[in-house]
Formats: structure tokens, sequence, C-alpha cells
């Protein structure tokens, strides 16, 4: 666990963003998107000592809270006449752009990494995208994306330096905010997983003038964020194997570390052991099924209201729930296992 204040206060405008952008893409994404539920869980708050508040996004379209920012940003596109789009993803970023650009009939080019998990590629298939596979690693990707793009003539869709992806990225936890202020609560805290960094800036965009601190949450096994804080800017990290597939990019994003490392309160590494437990839990104690990176949130929360942390009340970003059935299996049936087949990749 690392602690990283600022000293700023809140309302402070950010770089190149403010909370007016999540405003306005809460606007426009009011009619295109899921308002997803807030799941409590007595045994979830009795299991940490403190109120939970999930913010389902696993039940969003796409299965991901990142339609949101993909929808934003292919519209933009799209408008300025763009002849196809083109995008690097570890799967729910491509899922996402795929849906936004069959919706204004662009082509679309995808890439993964050669080990993505099958059911992902799947649905961006289903979508209508083609999958390109490179490496595993994200400056592979991002390589062949510029190549593509200088091929084809596409526009990219970068899951993290891209405005329109962080601030509709945003929205999902100024709706965790606001549903719960609905429901006469203030939070005090919300956590949200650490992949490229688009969850984590707007989560800091959406909690500006509320109050509320916010807290990363990324595997131990790829700790880009907390690599950059200690190197004050975005530096890659020799990545582990993590089940978190979601979060497997081994360098923050530029924009979001900008905005992040000004506004998050601190940033926690979570155990492989403790993402199979935290996505254990989440269904067996709370009936959500969700992927790993939405379990390392709530791991991160679990650890954050039982350690350290303050405050009653903590929201967490469930951010998808693209999950393989077999991985599924593997935690519930024999946590011994599932490490077992983390040694083995």
């Amino acid at each position: 666990m690392s602690d990283h204040r600022s000293g700023l206060t809140v309302g402070t405008t950010l770089p190149g963003l403010s909370r007016a952008d999540i405003d306005r893409a809460e606007l426009r994404l009011a009619t295109r998107v899921l308002r997803t539920p807030v799941i409590r869980s007595d045994q979830l708050d009795a299991l940490c000592g403190a109120r939970l508040w999930l913010k389902a996004e696993n039940l969003q379209r796409g299965g991901s809270f990142k339609v949101r920012g993909a929808l934003l940003a292919v519209e933009e596109l799209a408008a300025a006449g763009s002849r196809g789009v083109v995008a690097q993803s570890t799967g729910n970023h491509a899922i996402a752009v795929a849906l936004a650009a069959r919706a204004h009939a662009l082509p679309t080019l995808i890439v993964l990494p050669s080990d993505a998990p099958p059911a992902k590629v799947r649905r961006i298939r289903e979508a209508g995208a083609q999958v390109v596979f490179a490496g595993t690693k994200l400056a592979e990707r991002v390589a062949a994306v510029e190549n593509l793009r200088e091929l084809h003539g596409y526009d990219i869709v970068d899951p993290y330096e891209n405005p329109h992806v962080v601030a509709g990225q945003g929205t999902a936890t100024a709706e965790l905010l606001d549903q719960a202020a609905a429901e006469g609560v203030r939070l005090d805290t919300v956590v949200v997983p650490i992949g490229g960094g688009s969850a984590l800036a707007g989560a800091c965009l959406a909690a500006s003038g509320r109050e509320a601190a916010v807290v990363g949450a990324e595997p131990e096994a790829v700790p880009a964020f907390t690599a950059a804080l200690r190197a004050g800017e975005p530096v890659t990290v020799g990545a582990q194997h993590t089940i978190a597939d979601g979060l497997r990019p081994d360098r923050i994003g530029a924009l979001p570390f900008a905005l992040a490392s000004l506004v998050a309160e601190r940033v926690l590494t979570v155990s492989e052991e403790a993402i199979a437990d935290a996505l254990r839990a989440a269904l067996l104690r709370a009936q959500l099924l969700v992927e790993p990176a939405a379990a390392t949130a709530l791991a991160g929360a679990l650890e954050y209201a039982s350690g350290q942390g303050r405050g009653t009340d903590i929201g967490v970003l469930l951010s998808g729930g693209n999950v393989e059935p077999s991985l599924v299996s593997a935690v519930l049936a024999d946590p011994a296992d599932l490490a077992r087949r983390a040694v083995a990749s």
C-alpha cells in the first residue's frame, strides 16, 4: 500500500480536463448507456467493517464501463468524417470500440495481445471488428496500431490518451457518487481498478468538488501506477502474469498519470490470491459475476476498509464482467489450482 496525497483542494482544474467535461459526457451518454445499479451486500460489509457501494458496470452494455468512453470518442471521429477506426486493448476497450464503431458503420481494426482471453476475442468479432494479434506487451500493440493507421488511414481510439475516453469513463464514478447521494450518503472514498489509467483519471475528475477520496488498486504483478509515482513519470514495468487480464498494461498512460498523480489519495497493490478471493466473494456474497479487473478494485476496497482506510462508506467501481468461464470454475473449485495455472502461464 502506498499513500499519495497531493494537498490540492477538491475542485482544482486538472490538466486538460475538468469536472465540467464529466457533466457534458453524462448528458451525451444519458440515453446511450445503462445507469447500472449500485449493489449493497451485508456479507461484504461485515467482512470489512465498512459499507461498500458496488457500482455494477459488469451489467453495462458490452460488459464493462469502457463503452462510455468509446461511444464519445468514436462519435467525435465519425462526425469529423472518419474512414474507420483502429484501437489496441487487452479486451474491454476493444469490445466497446467495436460496438461504438458499428453504430456508425465504421470499419474497425482491433489489436490484441496474442494471449487475449477467448471470450473477449469472440465478443469483439461478434461486434463486427477485425482482430489483429501483436505480442504481449503494450509497446508491441501500440506499434501495430500505428502501422495499421498508416496502412489504412484509420483514426486511433486510444484507451488512455483520448480525453473523450477519460471523460466517458469518469461518468461511471459520477453516477456512483450521485446514486449514493440519492440514498442520503456521501461516499468517503471511491476505489477503482488501474490498468492504463483511464478509470482512475476519470474518477479523479468525477470526484472533484465532491469530497470523496479516490483510491486506485492494481495487481502486484503489474504495478504500473506505483512505479510511475516513484519515478515521477510513466515508466514501463516488468509485468508478470496476472489473472486480471484487463489490468495488464505495463505502462500507465501519460494523460491519466497527469490527472491521477495530482489527485489520487492512495494506490494499493493487490496480490493474485486477493484478486481471486474478491472474485469469489463478489459471486458468493453479493451474487455478482465480475472479471478479475473488477475484483481487483473490490480486493483493494476490502483491504482499505479493514486496514488503514478512513470513512465508513466506500464506493467500488466493478468495472466489468467479461470473464472466462474456465477461470471462474478454477477460482471456485480450487484456489491452489488457480495459482498453479498462473505459474504455468
